[in-house]
């Protein structure tokens, strides 16, 4: 059944052929992203689809919606959910229907690599090619061109399936009201209140000692305001003048914890596969912190710590580590 609504501004609204069907197993393909809503429940974005977990039961939520590898998840102020998939555009879920955008309602592209929510309300989705901003009504698209990233009002669209080296990784806006844009080319710093044409370009490529961040994967802000970066060259702290080193393996994701942790997934170390790291905080002003490896898998992506202090992980599948013991969802006697 298709309904056409005004809020849409004419996009097919559907309804959702979910399939409801309740089991003890999760994905157990590749998990790019975990969220936790304000009701308690676990998203999981994976090759396999958009999965619930209610804390029982799991629930493959996009079974009849789309074939699609989701790669990003992110319920907005309003309790809505957020969809991004490789090549299907994003997906809004209001719990009842769903609404498909693609390029042709606006996005510079099909395949959504992460989604923001701002201070403001907006909604911000990693692209390849650039990135684009929903207000609710329209897109504003912010393209990628070799080195710079500006701001396209011509309509233009990004082919799909090219995705490296412009494809946006992570978007973060900061305490003081600037964006982060970390992308597999160069990492970008958005000034929202800097005019065009006042001061030069809107985007400044961020850099240290002369030398560009890139390929950053993962970008966040700790209690402190200071920024964390993760990619090839490691794990980075900028506290607004100074940078520090954490370590020179190639870093993926980054979450604090409410304790003050950092936690990182990273590969390398003279070990097989991915590592699931913390760093304690109260360590982190030490030359030499006080890391812990928790487990390696080929590969660690999205990382989440839920309301019960639980450490959730994507590989292949999901995984929860509970302080001592880690579940795996693919099969729930095979734990480590």
């Amino acid at each position: 059944m298709i309904i056409f609504c005004g809020f849409c501004n004419a996009q097919n609204k559907t309804e959702p052929q979910t399939d409801n069907t309740r089991s003890e197993t999760g994905p157990d393909n590749i998990t790019r992203n975990i969220i936790q809503d304000r009701r308690g429940n676990i998203w999981i974005a994976s090759f396999d689809g958009v999965f619930r977990y209610d804390g029982k039961s799991f629930t493959h939520v996009t079974s009849e919606v789309s074939s699609a590898r989701f790669f990003s998840v992110l319920e907005d102020r309003k309790g809505n959910l957020w969809f991004g998939t490789i090549g299907s555009g994003v997906y809004y879920y209001d719990g009842t229907f769903f609404r498909n955008f693609t390029t042709k309602d606006g996005l510079v592209n099909n395949e959504i690599t992460c989604i923001y929510e701002d201070k403001a309300g907006n909604i911000w989705f990693g692209v390849n090619g650039g990135a684009s901003r929903y207000d609710g009504k329209s897109f504003r698209n912010f393209m990628m061109n070799g080195d710079l990233m500006s701001e396209d009002r011509t309509g233009k669209t990004f082919p799909d399936f090219t995705r490296p080296p412009n494809e946006v990784s992570t978007i973060v806006e900061d305490k003081a009201g600037k964006f982060w844009f970390g992308t597999r080319g160069n990492t970008y710093v958005y000034d929202v209140n800097l005019k065009e044409g006042g001061q030069g370009k809107t985007f400044t490529v961020f850099t240290h000692e002369g030398k560009p961040f890139k390929n950053v994967r993962s970008i966040t802000e700790d209690k402190k305001g200071n920024i964390w970066l993760g990619g090839p060259d490691g794990l980075w702290r900028y506290d607004g003048r100074t940078f520090a080193n954490f370590a020179q393996e190639f870093v993926g994701f980054i979450i604090e914890d409410k304790k003050g942790n950092i936690w990182t997934s990273s590969e390398g170390d003279n070990s097989p596969g991915w590592a699931l790291s913390r760093y304690e905080g109260k360590s982190l002003s030490d030359k030499k912190p006080t890391v812990t490896k928790i487990t390696n898998k080929p590969m660690i992506f999205g990382i989440l710590e839920d309301d019960k202090g639980n450490i959730w992980f994507g590989a292949d599948g999901v995984y929860r580590y509970d302080g001592n013991t880690i579940t795996d969802f693919k099969d729930k006697e095979d734990q480590e």
